[in-house]
């Protein structure tokens, strides 16, 4: 890890994950990305983290995309494969996440916070998939077809304007919004919301999202099933029926 990203492992089970260059806006310089990457390592082997928050420092940007000063010094044409850490595609992770959009989050910023599972955004925050705007490409944000409909995806990807965090609310980019100042509470709460279910009983409905994004209905349904299958045959599947039925709260093994 660096000072560059921040990682606070909480007792609750939840780990914020923090940008720290705000004099940059939280741009993924190099050192952004190394600790970035370290941090969601660090993330997935502790076991005691059932998910985690990434946010940025101050109150201006979450994360300003990727440091072009950089482009231009190394002439980089397309990006290596592996240049940005992003959760569920250049690197595996089994668990959860959320961003907490505390500010703008343009190009490679709107790339991260799409990249995690669930957004909480600060009412002052602003997104934009930029790269119209300087000859760049974005094919990270193709699975977008699967979070908003296909015109507005469109128009965002073509105009390069950001849209406000209303109206990224609106059309389903962010579950949450909050007051700036309040977005990393807002999100430790949902997250805590997340936290009250049977830990593979929330393993297995995410898997079920992705893979209803991958497939057809009847192949999903096929997948899914399979997916549930070590749930029903759980510990926990068991207790949370039993606590229900003695009027307390369930008390998770995991197994």
């Amino acid at each position: 890890m660096n000072d560059a990203v921040l990682f606070d492992a909480r007792e609750d089970g939840i780990a914020v994950i923090t940008l720290n260059r705000p004099e940059q806006r939280n741009a993924l310089t190099a050192e952004v990305r190394e600790g970035l990457r370290a941090a969601w390592a660090r993330f997935e082997a502790d076991d005691t983290l059932r998910i985690a928050i990434l946010t940025g420092s101050g109150d201006k940007a979450f994360c300003a995309g990727g440091d072009l000063k950089e482009m231009v010094e190394t002439g980089m044409a397309v990006p290596p494969r592996d240049m940005y850490a992003l959760p569920y595609d250049t690197i595996e992770l089994s668990k959860p996440t959320i961003a907490a959009v505390n500010g703008v989050a343009f190009a490679g910023g709107w790339m991260i916070a799409q990249a995690c599972d669930l957004c909480v955004a600060s009412t002052a925050a602003k997104f934009a998939i930029t790269e119209v705007k300087v000859g760049r490409g974005s094919p990270w944000a193709a699975p977008l077809i699967h979070m908003i409909g296909q015109r507005i995806f469109m128009e965002i990807v073509l105009t390069g304007k950001p849209i406000d965090a209303a109206r990224a609310y609106e059309i389903g980019l962010v579950n949450r919004l909050a007051q700036p100042g309040a977005v990393l509470d807002a999100a430790i709460e949902l997250a805590r919301e997340v936290l009250e279910g049977a830990p593979l009983s929330v393993k297995a409905a995410r898997e079920t999202v992705m893979l209803s994004t991958e497939m057809g209905r009847s192949a999903a349904l096929a997948a899914a099933r399979s997916a549930h299958e070590h749930t029903y045959n759980s510990q926990d599947a068991q207790e949370g029926p039993r606590a229900f039925a003695e009027k307390r709260r369930p008390v998770w093994s995991g197994r």
